[in-house]
């Protein structure tokens, strides 16, 4: 088993407990809710969930690096909003400075819902780090669903080695225009 690479980064995405669980948003709880995705852009400074209290970020690269130490802790991660689950606002994808590194902050489905043109903005989030280590048959689902769902171009058949997959499950966030 290894951790994400950076060939394996654009992949990253929603933690899943079981094969049964790949996808990534419960679009069911649509009408539960009532809400959706709005399409309007964020003001200059909007808030979501709790906000964001700690005051000292962890770098979305040491995440990446090494997340064991991290896991089950509250961290405080900052970068450009990269992607935004364009079903239900759900996920954002926020940048690392390495290329095709990012790091996935996910919410609960209705909880908060991140506008799609959310992406070029700046986020600051507040989560709990968690890691998902996949087996190899979830690892290839979890890729064909990728693949289906938002085109990715990886194909499962070339998947051989199980993934890990890193996330901070959301309890605030802030986005701007920069940061």
């Amino acid at each position: 088993m290894r951790i994400i690479t950076r060939s394996l980064l654009p992949f990253l995405v929603a933690a899943v407990a079981s094969a049964g669980a790949l996808t990534a948003c419960d679009s069911s709880k649509a009408a539960s809710t009532g809400k959706s995705a709005p399409s309007a852009s964020p003001a200059p400074s909007q808030s979501f969930g709790a906000g964001v209290k700690l005051t000292a970020a962890t770098p979305i690269d040491t995440l990446l690096a090494d997340p064991k130490p991290h896991v089950g802790k509250t961290v405080r991660v900052e970068g450009q909003v990269v992607d935004v689950c364009p079903k239900r606002g759900c996920w954002m994808d926020l940048a690392g400075k390495g290329p095709g590194q990012k790091l996935r902050f996910k919410v609960t489905d209705g909880e908060m819902v991140f506008p799609v043109d959310a992406k070029g903005k700046y986020a600051v989030v507040e989560g709990v780090v968690a890691i998902n280590e996949l087996t190899l048959e979830e690892t290839r689902e979890y890729v064909a669903y990728q693949q289906k769902e938002y085109g990715a171009e990886r194909d499962p058949a070339s998947v051989t080695e199980p993934m890990v997959i890193v996330r901070v499950d959301g309890t605030g966030a802030l986005l701007r225009d920069r940061p």
